[in-house]
């Protein structure tokens, strides 16, 4: 535990004592499991208060020692006054609590309680404050055991949302999403502005549980409330996918995308991917282009292929070229290079094709029989620029290898018979 949070704690503590000194006669109005409160007037002498108040004022100067030597004191003369007792024990926790002696701390927090004998505001905020601390030390099942307590002693009109989010918590910390969703849900139910963090904390309930559609659901109406997060968005769309429910999947982080809140990397591939998933190739490979034009999108191999498959499953052969064209650049090997040299054969532009086929053969790292097609191919494109001896010994090697051999005779035949044609 941090100083910060251990000084919240202290001041938290003083304004509880505080508050036993100055409180006047209160009575308990609720229902206490059946037992009702009724602590009158109670007072310090004015000797008392100033030893208690120097006391207090040695432990904000962290004199710890020296505060709990003499409170010590002051409890071994305090006799049988029960409220005075109470006021010593609570002051001798804060002591123990601010040098993070906190079995002490608690022990003396207890004692202070069960004296029963502050007025009702102080007797239940101590309370509460136990179950706090004990939360605060990872024992829970302690800590749900004395909020239980505090529940039912407490006045039904003191009990806040607060007090539920605490439940939540603890249950949630023991694996009981369940009990977890009951209190949150309750939380949220009586308070007029429900913290994220509430949300949070139910819709992870849900989520253990593999309750997907009220996951889906609270999520959407976290985007409601904070729909500039965007971590939510992407959230809701994969439990739509996990839902089956694809459309609703892409049309969530699209919207979100469109909103200008899908800024890394994981985000824009997801998008893209879910595009093509959809059939949609055309906005997929226009996402993750401009994420790669952009710097968002890592410019590799794997990407820029991603983009050129996508524009060529669009047939958008331009782009799809272009596209292939940086994904070569970025490889080691002539996979790539064969793939675009494919299509520009299509497309009848030889020269580049040729280049296409040179750069593929030239890296290497082909599969055997993708190696025969790119001579086979780089022969079709030879002939078809009449360079007749290079086709020839492109198809010869490209007979080296059992997929294409055939082929490659026939295009041997084929140059055969068209230079016997063409010959005078």
């Amino acid at each position: 535990m941090n100083r910060y949070t251990r000084n919240v704690i202290a001041v938290a503590t003083l304004s509880i004592a505080l508050l036993a000194l100055t409180s006047s006669t209160v009575f308990a109005q609720a229902s206490e499991c059946g037992k009702k409160r009724n602590v009158g007037t109670k007072a310090l002498d004015e000797a008392t208060w100033n030893q208690l108040n120097r006391a207090y004022e040695d432990v904000g100067e962290k004199h710890y020692d020296k505060a709990y030597k003499q409170l010590q004191k002051m409890l071994d003369r305090a006799g049988r006054a029960a409220y005075l007792r109470s006021i010593l024990n609570q002051a001798l926790a804060q002591v123990e609590w601010s040098r993070e002696n906190y079995d002490p701390a608690l022990k003396y927090f207890e004692k202070a309680v069960e004296l029963n004998a502050l007025p009702d505001p102080a007797h239940f905020a101590l309370m509460y404050q136990i179950a706090q601390l004990y939360f605060m030390q990872e024992r829970y099942r302690e800590a749900l055991d004395k909020l239980e307590l505090w529940f039912c002693h407490s006045p039904r009109d003191k009990i806040t949302s607060s007090a539920f989010v605490l439940k939540a918590s603890i249950h949630a910390r023991q694996g009981d999403y369940a009990e977890t969703l009951k209190a949150i849900d309750t939380a949220i139910e009586m308070d007029a502005d429900p913290k994220e963090r509430w949300y949070q904390l139910k819709l992870g309930s849900h989520y253990e549980l593999e309750q997907y559609p009220q996951t889906a659901q609270t999520l959407e109406l976290i985007i409601s409330r904070w729909p500039q997060k965007k971590t939510y968005w992407t959230q809701l769309s994969q439990i739509y996918l996990n839902l089956k429910q694809d459309e609703k999947a892409l049309a969530v982080i699209a919207l979100a995308y469109r909103k200008g809140l899908l800024d890394g990397q994981g985000d824009i591939t997801y998008l893209s991917n879910l595009y093509s998933n959809s059939d949609v190739p055309f906005k997929a490979a226009l996402v993750l282009e401009k994420g790669i034009k952009d710097g968002v999108v890592a410019s590799t191999r794997n990407h820029w292929t991603a983009v050129a498959d996508s524009w060529y499953a669009a047939q958008e052969l331009e782009h799809s070229l272009v596209a292939y064209e940086n994904a070569g650049k970025a490889s080691q090997d002539g996979k790539i290079d064969l793939r675009r040299g494919y299509i520009l054969v299509d497309l009848e532009r030889w020269p580049d094709a040729l280049k296409a086929l040179d750069d593929a053969l030239r890296k290497g790292g082909l599969a055997e029989h993708k190696t025969g097609e790119a001579y086979l191919l780089r022969g079709m494109i030879q002939f078809n620029l009449g360079n007749f001896d290079s086709a020839n010994a492109d198809w010869g090697k490209a007979g080296r290898y059992d997929r294409v051999r055939d082929a490659a005779k026939q295009w041997v035949n084929h140059l055969r018979e068209e230079q016997q044609r063409k010959a005078p």
